[in-house]
């Protein structure tokens, strides 16, 4: 640890050494990259800007990530910017450069610090890193106002729901908690977890697969055994209990010509053909 320590300040210390470029001279290790991949311009280009890196990473340090990630990425901001930057537009390369270093190191932070992820849309980037110093801002000495208040003064400042304000506040208030974390004292080497007192009131994996695989058998059995009626049996019968909307006894009757006695009489009628077909064919139904 001592060395990675020392190979990471004497970086540092390299970073800041780094000689500033001026503007003409940065413009022409621009377009040697651009035009001619020339490396050696890379190299010259993203080694005097490392500072910036450095600089921009430092700010980020609260949020728990180690330094030495936050500058990596960083300096893949930083390659992304040479890749990108256009010299005859004539603006400075840091200017440019210091939007892809800060967005390279936030994308990094918000699939980093928890691993529960947040919002990706720019509202939503803009309240994870605004929120604390807004608060802190309106919640200043003497100002003893309700939480609900300063929530709506920040959901307005940023241009996001009230309710997405509250709920990154509670998650920027602690850190994530394992579900296995011990919680107290077991016995012997067995300790008491938070995963202990969840209790899932839904049935067991293996119930759900037999549920599924009985309803299926079920199906199929009914499929086959309504074969054995007839037309007007299987319209009556799927009208009257396999729909949806079940079809009133009048209803069908006035569709068919008959009486709604008579469409009582067939239905009775394919309900015991159908049972009988059922018993015949898997004996284990009527068993049951």
């Amino acid at each position: 640890m001592a060395e990675i320590a020392g190979v990471r300040r004497q970086f540092v210390k390299a970073a800041m050494a780094a000689p500033f470029l001026e503007r003409e001279e940065e413009r022409e290790l621009a377009a040697r990259w651009k035009d001619a991949k020339d490396q050696e311009a890379l190299h010259k280009l993203t080694s005097a800007h490392m500072r910036l890196v450095i600089a921009l990473a430092s700010r980020f340090r609260h949020y728990g990530l180690p330094l030495a990630d936050l500058i990596q990425e960083g300096h893949v901001g930083l390659l992304e910017a040479a890749a990108r930057f256009e010299p005859e537009r004539e603006v400075r390369f840091s200017t440019y450069a210091t939007w892809w270093i800060r967005a390279s190191i936030q994308d990094y932070i918000l699939r980093n610090w928890s691993i529960v992820r947040g919002g990706t849309s720019s509202a939503q980037k803009a309240l994870f890193f605004n929120l604390r110093r807004l608060r802190a801002k309106l919640t200043r000495a003497g100002d003893d106002r309700m939480s609900e208040e300063v929530y709506s003064e920040i959901a307005e400042a940023i241009g996001v729901p009230l309710k997405d304000v509250a709920t990154m506040d509670a998650r920027l208030s602690g850190p994530d908690a394992s579900l296995n974390a011990p919680v107290a004292d077991g016995d012997g080497a067995n300790p008491t977890e938070k995963m202990d007192f969840l209790v899932d009131d839904g049935p067991l994996q293996d119930e759900t697969v037999g549920e599924t695989i009985d309803a299926e058998r079920r199906v199929t059995w009914l499929r086959s055994a309504l074969s054995c009626l007839n037309d007007r049996e299987l319209r009556i019968l799927k009208a009257r209990r396999l729909e949806e909307q079940q079809a009133t006894l009048e209803a069908l009757g006035d569709t068919l010509g008959i009486s709604k006695e008579r469409v009582r009489q067939i239905e009775s009628r394919a309900l015991e053909k159908l049972k009988k077909a059922l018993s015949e064919k898997h004996p284990e139904i009527a068993a049951g």
